[in-house]
């Protein structure tokens, strides 16, 4: 029964952040002048809520794994895997990111937004490294 667990807490914590993490793309996009030309405030809070939405989910679909039971392995399991889907959204969020660069005439956007196999094995050992991050948390915490 705890696998079932951990599958719905990939789920909704997954789910969760990757929403959350479109939502935080798509405001970035409408932001008059795209994000080139808005304030280093509101990079630096795009960024900053970013950041934490990449903590604090992992952390706690790790709490709530490790509270039901299970162990530190099934938990850094379950942050990681909640870190891939938000992952996993960024990556295919890159298109629209890509077309809103061009159509404000940065054509070089298009070439650099494309992720090559390398970028996303880095990507993957980012995701087990917020992890394992997210799991000590929790384990800390609980």
């Amino acid at each position: 029964m705890t696998s079932v667990n951990s599958l719905v807490d990939i789920a909704v914590f997954g789910i969760v952040g990757a929403i959350m993490m479109a939502a935080l793309i798509g405001l970035l996009l409408v932001l008059p002048g795209g994000a080139r030309e808005a304030p280093p405030g509101v990079r630096v809070a795009f960024g900053a809520a970013s950041v934490v939405l990449l903590v604090a989910l992992p952390v706690l679909a790790a709490a709530n794994t490790l509270s039901a039971g299970s162990g530190f392995w099934t938990a850094f399991a379950v942050a990681s895997c909640v870190v891939a889907v938000v992952y996993a959204v960024n990556v295919a969020m890159l298109p629209l990111v890509a077309r809103r660069q061009a159509a404000s005439g940065d054509r070089s956007a298009l070439a650099s937004l494309r992720p090559s196999l390398p970028v996303l094995a880095v990507g993957l050992l980012v995701c087990l490294t917020l992890g394992l991050v997210g799991a000590s948390v929790a384990a800390l915490i609980i």
